[in-house]
């Protein structure tokens, strides 16, 4: 027969190992103090580690060149860019940790999925599009899209986006605030000025065209802009100075 004194010490024993259990419960977990815990609010909208959002108008954030990635939270900040929710997100936010919110996204290197564009759209509606991206409109004084974003149309380094690997709805989406005023960029805005001298059945073009493209095998942007003239002085684009040596 156990002594009173051992079934005190068991139970103290259980007791004790019970409220270090329920204390450990409760204790928070601890998280890595580092940018990829800090941006978990953003992959709410914009998908695991930036790869997306699933409803198609959340745009991509892993691997843009790093400098577009600052200057769209930069319009956001400062309201060239409308969505309050973002506003909401990085008014807290200084300058400094949007340039390092910018570099983690910049760095990161994930694979993009295959293009699911399927809008009903005439082969002659897609040639159209096609045209405008690779060769652009002489008579309207527009230039190819490839003269700005690069020939493999993954974006030039450090401020000009990628057109390839976004869905058809958000591209549709944001060349149709540009034509409204509703996104705006650091003046003089070029692409406000482009989106004016095309139609909206042409933007449709082009965003179709370009939501069916498969991504190349070097999906990096590239380290420089393409060589050539200048670009007329209409389409200078504040925010991409790179730009001021490529073709018009």
């Amino acid at each position: 027969m156990k002594s009173p004194l051992r079934l005190v010490a068991w139970t103290l024993t259980g007791i004790m190992g019970l409220t270090a259990m329920a204390a450990q419960a409760q204790t928070p977990t601890r998280f890595t103090d580092n940018m990829a815990e800090r941006t978990r609010a953003c992959m709410a909208c914009h998908g695991d580690q930036g790869r997306a959002g699933p409803d198609g108008y959340y745009p991509r954030l892993a691997g843009k060149p790093v400098g577009y990635l600052h200057n769209q939270l930069r319009n956001f900040a400062q309201g060239r860019r409308h969505y309050e929710l973002m506003a909401r997100l990085i008014d807290p936010l200084n300058d400094d940790y949007l340039g390092e919110m910018a570099r983690y996204f910049s760095s990161l290197e994930l694979p993009y999925p295959p293009p699911s564009a399927s809008n009903a759209i005439t082969p002659e509606r897609l040639a159209k599009g096609q045209q405008l991206v690779t060769q652009g409109d002489a008579s309207r004084g527009l230039p190819a899209c490839t003269q700005c974003h690069g020939v493999r149309l993954t974006g030039v380094q450090a401020n000009v986006p990628g057109l390839l690997g976004l869905p058809l709805d958000y591209l549709n989406a944001q060349l149709g605030a540009w034509q409204t005023g509703q996104r705006k960029a650091l003046a003089p805005d070029c692409m406000a000025e482009v989106v004016k001298r095309i139609p909206a059945e042409d933007l449709i073009a082009v965003s179709s065209w370009l939501a069916r493209q498969p991504l190349p095998a070097d999906t990096h942007p590239a380290a420089q802009a393409p060589q050539g003239k200048p670009l007329p002085e209409a389409l200078r684009c504040g925010s991409a100075p790179e730009l001021q040596g490529s073709k018009p």
